[in-house]
């Protein structure tokens, strides 16, 4: 099986460069061996929220200056991600994901206990505030009967130590008993279903109409629709309030709803996207990538002029850490990391960990290097890459999707 350019990986960073290329004509193919990091999601996306040295970020072209040139943004280069962050909204509306927020600064959003972080863009379902204060005076704060994945107590205690007076209620639907009765049924994904019925969607809006009095905003958790992002501004006309949407614990209905609809848009391109299927026993020489194979596909070959390494981080085992070592695990390539193990991690849970740096090493096009060799057609994007701490930069969606659009513009640049 020929292609032009062969995608491991089905997350964000791979969907965003099989988009990009797949609408600029190259017939592409997306090995994705199962969950992304995308049914984990917050639904915010960031690019940074703190320089490596710690220095909290608003402007974030000027948290370049910041940074060493080893940086996947580095490599990407200022003009380039200027003009990056200038498409970013554009890009993902074209795929019907609506984006909120300045792509050129951080905004704050209300995490699931009540906390204001700095943020980079949202999805439809959430809103970014311009600062860490909302001006609210009273809030409703609902939640659906028997969801524990969401707690109202916490984001109250926050909120009113910010000055806001705060109300908690529940929904109760009897269409929810059938979950309530089994606690590892009442997840948001589950409950989520339920509420795309427009009766049961009635009936929450009914009973939110009945618990409001004198309230600014009311507060929900992100389980309302796994298909449908509007569904937030049909409640606030409804209820003549702001409505806020907070994230809940995983599994994400917003980050699996945008998941799905990337998907979607990269088939309906003419895509290929292999879900359930795992890339193996790559075929490589003369400092390029010849095939590769995958589990399901057994003896046959897929052939493409380039190929994208996407496949994550350790969380979805594009890397893996032995007890002396850490590997990328699909191609063997060369791997930064620190060189001992004790450097890995700092026994302080709280401070950075330095292994989260740890990735594949590239060159300022994102070619990786096997052996210490070039490899000239095989790329990579993503968690995958090596010199960011993502986790304590605030960085890992803006390193996705970025650097995609950066190795697929190599791409289409190179084969034109």
């Amino acid at each position: 099986m020929k292609f032009d350019t062969i995608i491991t990986g089905g997350g964000l960073s791979g969907l965003v460069c099989g988009l990009r290329l797949q609408k600029a004509g190259k017939k592409c193919a997306i090995i994705s061996a199962g969950q992304s990091a995308m049914h984990f999601s917050s639904g915010y996306f960031d690019l940074m929220d703190r320089t490596p040295d710690g220095e909290n970020v608003t402007g974030l072209l000027e948290a370049l200056e910041h940074l060493d040139g080893s940086h996947p943004y580095s490599k990407i280069g200022k003009e380039k991600m200027k003009a990056y962050l200038g498409e970013v909204k554009d890009f993902f509306g074209g795929c019907g994901v609506k984006l909120n927020g300045d792509p050129f600064r951080n905004g704050y959003r209300i995490t699931p206990v009540g906390k204001f972080k700095r943020s980079w863009l949202t999805l439809e379902d959430f809103t970014l505030l311009p600062s860490a204060e909302t001006g609210w005076k009273k809030v409703l704060i609902a939640n659906i009967e028997g969801f524990l994945d969401f707690n109202t107590a916490f984001i109250a205690d926050s909120l009113q130590g910010e000055g806001a007076s705060c109300r908690t209620a529940e929904i109760r639907l009897p269409e929810m008993e059938r979950l309530r009765k089994n606690p590892s049924e009442m997840r948001s994904t589950n409950i989520a279903r339920v509420l795309e019925h427009a009766e049961v969607m009635d009936k929450a809006v009914a009973q939110l109409k009945s618990a409001l009095e004198d309230e600014d905003a009311v507060i929900l958790p992100a389980v309302f629709s796994l298909n449908d992002s509007s569904w937030k501004g049909r409640i606030a006309e409804a209820l003549g309030r702001e409505v806020f949407v907070i994230a809940t614990m995983p599994p994400s209905v917003p980050g699996i709803r945008t998941q799905m609809r990337l998907r979607t848009e990269f088939e309906s391109a003419g895509g290929v996207f292999l879900a359930g299927d795992t890339a193996c026993c790559p075929d490589i020489s003369e400092n390029n990538v010849n095939s590769i194979g995958t589990v399901n596909f057994g003896d046959i070959r897929l052939t493409a002029d380039d190929y994208v390494l996407a496949s994550g981080s350790f969380f979805s085992k594009g890397l893996a850490a032995s007890p002396d070592r850490i590997a990328e695990t699909v191609f063997g390539l060369d791997v930064d990391a620190p060189s001992e193990r004790k450097a890995w991690y700092d026994t302080d849970f709280f401070k950075k960990q330095e292994y989260i740096s740890s990735g594949v090493r590239t060159d300022n096009s994102f070619h990786c290097f096997r052996n210490g060799t070039l490899i000239e057609n095989l790329y990579a994007a993503g968690s995958v890459l090596s010199r960011s701490n993502t986790l304590y930069e605030g960085s890992g969606a803006g390193i996705a999707i970025l650097s995609a659009f950066a190795v697929a513009d190599s791409i289409i640049s190179k084969r034109k």
